[in-house]
């Protein structure tokens, strides 16, 4: 597991006809919140304030076609080309991050051929790197010197 600490975030949050709504600087929309959402929007606020991930080659909640379904996955980090580097996958806080959550992530990356991927409940985080067909566990997230080889 990776531990994070999260960056101060000060959220805008508002209501309207009695929904919670917070506002997605990467999407630049508002969107409900959700507990789902709540833990994309701080792991973004990670991604962007300490990992240092450019907020412009971040895409949220996108759809990806794997055969006859139409999935969304939550967070992709593209290089410069447009590339997919880094796939990230949110879940709600009560969340075990499990097998079926690596599942999950895995799958959407048959898609993708992303070199990194990253689980989160907000509390928990896990990642991993993908080389030649390995899936190994990482400590940490890749730095942006990691990523250069991507570059």
């Amino acid at each position: 597991m990776i531990a994070i600490k999260y960056p101060p975030y000060q959220p805008k949050i508002k209501k309207e006809h009695n929904i919670e709504l917070i506002f997605d600087e990467v999407r630049r929309r508002w969107v409900v919140l959700t507990p789902e959402e709540w833990v994309r929007q701080n792991f973004l606020q990670y991604m962007i304030q300490v990992k240092k991930y450019p907020a412009s080659l971040l895409a949220v909640e996108r759809e990806v076609t794997l055969g006859e379904l139409k999935k969304r996955f939550d967070i992709v980090l593209f290089n410069p080309g447009g590339r997919p580097l880094l796939l990230a996958e949110c879940k709600e806080m009560n969340v075990q991050l499990d097998e079926k959550v690596l599942q999950q992530v895995l799958r959407y990356n048959i898609i993708l051929r992303v070199p990194f991927m990253v689980i989160t409940n907000g509390s928990f985080t896990m990642a991993f790197g993908s080389r030649d067909g390995v899936l190994s566990e990482l400590d940490d997230l890749p730095s942006m010197e990691q990523l250069g080889e991507y570059w």
